[in-house]
Formats: C-alpha cells, structure tokens, sequence
C-alpha cells in the first residue's frame, strides 16, 4: 500500500523551520538496558541454562560423585523486520518548505524536512519496538515474533499472580505488589538484577501511594514526612527496584532477572541506520525512498524464576 502524504499548510512567506511532532514512546526497555542484548544473531540461537545440584556430602576418602548437572536449552529467534515509506518532493513545491526546494524543476526535498523525517522515523520505530518486545504476538500486525507476556502466558514453569479484577489504584497498589513479592523465588531476591517491571499506571499508582495519596499509602504525610512525592529517583518495593516499562501491557507486571531476559538482533546499529534513496536519477521519478531493515526477537530462559502478573 503506497504512503499516504496529508499535508496542511497555506503558504504565505518564509516561516520560522520548527517541525515538531507528536510524542512517541522510547524503546526504554532496551535504553535503560533493562534486559540482556544479544547481538550478532543470525535467524536462530540455542541459549544453555545450566542447573546443579546439591554438591556439598561429607567427606570420605574416595570419590563419590553426588551431584547432579542439568542442561537445558531455549531458542532465541530474530526476525526481520523493515520500514518503507515513499514520500513524492511534489506534496512539498507549494508549502511552507517549498523555499529550500528551489525553482528548478529538478528539485530536491526540502533538507530540514528530510533531517526531521529521519529522526522521526527511527523514534516511532523505537516506539513501535518497544511496545513489540513485550506485546508482539504471532497474530499481530507485525506477525513474527512472540514478545515477552506471550512467551510467559505459553510456559506452565512462569509464576502467575492474578491481578485485581478492578485494576490498581493508589488504595490497593501497596497490597497487589505485595502479592508479586509474595511469589519470587527465595533464591533470587538477593539478586543484584532483579526488576519489578510495571506497566506506566501501575508505578504512577505507586507514586501516588507513597505521596499519602491512597488508602494503603503512607498516611497524609507521604514519602519521608514530607506530605511530598516530587523528588524520588529511582523506585524500590520491598527491596527490590522497580521500573516503569512503557511496552508492558496496562495493568501488568512482571518480576525477573535481568540476565533472564533477552532480546536478540542482527546489529543495534540497524535500528539507528535510515536510507534516502532520491528516486530521480534511477527511474526518473520525483519520489524519495526512506528505508529500515532490521532484527529483533525475544527469549527468556528460565520460567521458574519469572513472576507474571496478569489477568
């Protein structure tokens, strides 16, 4: 399906050359390295989990072998994925850019419209990325990989906490947290990565809470006696940090190991690359190509240490 230009503009003159456009989400999961990038893969990978057993026995003196050694694998598969957009100079000749194009019938796109577009593109596609690393499910728009709630709702090993019919708010936060800390494994509570990933309305909530906003919160004083939540850094509940994750699915959350989650693609670098292709000197068209090719898909490896709270 060819690319849909709307522009709205009457031109009257020269103009002041701002070019905003509408906030997008970030792909924070991976800027805020929030889960484990494995670069470099091509199609598919067989990731190893290594498990042991007891392996301290009294001693004697021979050799007794009374441990146990268990290898496990998950497959971490990339697909490719790509951004085509076509954009013709001629939706530009009689707009507020046609200034930069110049007179000649050969023009050029307007270049302070070509660097925005280019910034632009790469942000809505790290917007896009982000919501897919966690939501992307194989019957989706973007059909080719399962994202991280999928992949966790299909394994029976992941420890699912049922989140409260009537969402949360700042009155039950502190409690349905508790429920996700409740279910963490003992042996991974210490662990230096372990996240709370929430979704946006879930750490607000949160906030909210602690400001002595909510019922279960910290009274009409809030946060430190200050009747204040205006100056905290990063969250923690019950010791263990918390990020909002803006990709997570309303509602949701998810406890896990950083180093359990892994993201998989051919090269970062591919997802910052835009191509221009300018038309008019292969097939004589006045059309400008912008193009993005990438890879991206996720895994986690072991179910029995993930948290899953859901409906």
């Amino acid at each position: 399906m060819a690319t849909t230009v709307s522009v709205t503009s009457s031109y009257s003159g020269e103009f002041k050359k701002d070019i905003i456009s509408a906030a997008v989400l970030s792909a924070s999961t991976l800027d805020q390295g929030l889960v484990e990038v494995k670069p470099n893969v091509k199609g598919k990978r067989v990731v190893k989990n290594l498990a042991l057993g007891s392996l301290l026995s009294t001693a004697t003196c021979d050799f007794t072998d009374n441990s146990s050694v268990t290898l496990t694998e998950r497959i971490l598969e990339v697909k490719q994925m790509q951004v085509n957009l076509t954009i013709c100079k001629a939706e530009f000749q009689d707009d507020w850019l046609a200034i930069e194009q110049g007179d000649s019938a050969h023009t050029n796109m307007p270049k302070t419209f070509v660097d925005y577009l280019l910034a632009d593109v790469a942000a809505n596609v790290a917007s896009e990325l982000e919501v897919l690393i966690w939501q992307a499910t194989t019957t989706g728009s973007v059909n080719d990989f399962d994202g991280f709630l999928k992949l966790m709702a299909d394994d029976a090993d992941v420890i699912d906490v049922a989140k409260d019919a009537g969402g949360i708010t700042a009155e039950n936060v502190v409690i349905e947290l508790g429920k996700i800390v409740d279910a963490i494994p003992a042996q991974i509570l210490s662990k230096e990565d372990l996240f709370l990933y929430v979704s946006p309305s879930i750490y607000q909530s949160y906030i909210r809470a602690l400001g002595g906003f909510g019922a279960a919160g910290l009274g009409a004083n809030g946060y430190n006696n200050q009747g204040s939540n205006q100056a905290f850094g990063a969250l923690v509940f019950e010791g263990v940090k918390m990020v909002s994750v803006q990709g997570m699915a309303d509602g949701e959350a998810v406890a896990a190991r950083r180093s359990n989650l892994w993201f998989g693609t051919s090269l970062m670098a591919d997802f910052n690359e835009t191509k221009v292709l300018d038309m008019a000197e292969l097939d004589g068209s006045q059309n400008v190509r912008i193009i993005m090719r990438m890879g991206a898909g996720v895994q986690f490896g072991i179910g029995a240490e993930i948290v899953y709270y859901h409906a």
